[in-house]
């Protein structure tokens, strides 16, 4: 059983340890946290499942992850919203771009503004 606690756990950081989003450039905190969510999310459901009811590794790690990565995005994204600057374009359209960077910029309903 300790063997595939151990496996879960690997399983779960190496998936933090790759998280990036392609159409961001790089990473982005919604990924970023999400990844690190269920990775240690599947680590602790692996222990919590080993530990108690059927003592049913996987599936608590199944589970850990799910609830770890959603949280971990939630959390992610306002963080994200958070880091957006808000600018208006000469005929008063609001655009918004991702720490100050000005070439990852987009308009208001969410289009890439180039």
């Amino acid at each position: 059983m300790k063997k595939a606690i151990i496996a879960i756990a690997g399983a779960g950081l190496m998936a933090t340890a790759c998280a990036s989003d392609p159409y961001y450039g790089g990473t982005n905190e919604t990924v970023r946290q999400g990844a690190i969510g269920a990775g240690i999310g599947a680590v602790a459901g692996a222990i919590i499942g080993n530990n108690t009811g059927s003592g049913n590794a996987a599936t608590g790690a199944a589970i850990g992850t799910v609830v770890g990565g959603a949280a971990g995005a939630i959390r992610g994204s306002q963080q994200d919203r958070a880091n957006q600057q808000r600018y208006r374009d000469s005929q008063g359209r609001y655009y918004y771009c991702y720490d100050n960077r000005q070439d990852e910029c987009y308009w208001e309903n969410g289009q890439r503004r180039y």
